[in-house]
This record gives C-alpha cells, structure tokens and sequence, in this order.
C-alpha cells in the first residue's frame, strides 16, 4: 500500500468516528449518563460532559455520515484513482459508538484520576475514541477490519489522529464551541 493510499484510508476509514464527538458537543447536554453519582473516590463517576443525548446524536451522526461515505465511496474512488473502503452495517455502527464509548471511558479514567472536567489528559483526549472504536469494530466485523485497517493505515491512523485532534478542538475552542482548546 502507497503512502498516499494509507493516508486516504486511513482518514475515509475513520471519518465515522472522529464525527461522533464533535457532533455531540454540538447537540449534547441534557441527563449525564451517570445521574450525579459518585464513585467511591468521592468524585463524580463521568461528569456532566456525558449525556444520554449527546452519546445518541454523536452516534446516529457518525452512522449517517457512513452512510453518505458508502453512497458517494466509487465516485471518490474514480475521481482520486485510490480504492476507498466501504463501510459494512455493523461498522456502520461500531466505530461511531465505539468512539462515543472511548470518550466515556475516558471520562471515568479522568475522573478516578482527579481531573476535572475539560482538565487536559495528553494521548487519552487524543486516542481513547481511536482504540475503542477500532476494538469494537474489529471484534464485530474482523474480516472487512483486518482488510481495512492494515498494520501501515493502522499507524497513520495513530499519527494523523492527535494532529486532527489538535486542530479541531483549537477551530471549535475559537469558535467558543468549547471551553478548552484541548
């Protein structure tokens, strides 16, 4: 696989779930996920930040937006000469929720570890929605996994991310979307 080819799947491949947290900031808030409990370290299990809400909008964002990706993947495929994957049902689903999943757990590692809401937490902000995402979907669909997400589009997935992480989360900070720009 080319560099270019690595690159261009490994973006296409992981659109589904780098859409899901941003569109949940947009269209969050409403009941925490946790209620207002605490744990047991006197500190609230996930924090306001996870909501029933935003987890669903982020999801059926991140599934949509597969779907888009599958309906338009052999017109970009021809017009850019690099085979793009398409997105079987079930990743349709699985790399959204998994990196709506990723964020609440790292939300609970946040908060065991004192942090405070929107507290920075270098390569867990960045890579907690990455590795759930890509666990989940490849328990659930590992044939179309393993053809998608060599070791080499694996790695650039792993680069590309926090840089992509870095930039959005500065536009929506600038854009007073979020409180930090982490």
């Amino acid at each position: 696989m080319h560099a270019v080819e690595a690159i261009v799947t490994a973006f296409w491949a992981m659109l589904p779930a780098y859409v899901p947290n941003n569109a949940a900031v947009l269209a969050g808030g409403g009941r925490p996920i946790d209620g207002g409990r605490t744990w047991r370290d006197g500190n609230r299990l996930l924090g306001d930040g996870k909501t029933w809400r935003g987890t669903a909008i982020g999801t059926i964002a991140g599934a949509a937006l597969a779907a888009a990706l599958n309906a338009v993947a052999p017109a970009v495929s021809g017009a850019i000469g690099v085979p793009i994957p398409r997105f079987p049902p079930l990743a349709l689903l699985t790399l959204p929720f998994g990196a709506m999943l990723g964020d609440i757990l790292a939300s609970f590692i946040k908060r065991r570890s004192g942090r405070e809401r929107g507290a920075a937490f270098p390569l867990l902000d960045q890579l907690d929605f990455v590795v759930v995402a890509l666990a989940l979907t490849a328990g659930a669909v590992p044939g179309w996994f393993r053809e998608t997400f060599t070791l080499t589009v694996v790695v650039v997935v792993l680069v590309l991310t926090p840089a992509l992480h870095v930039l959005t989360n500065g536009v929506a900070y600038l854009l007073d979307l979020k409180d930090e720009p982490w």
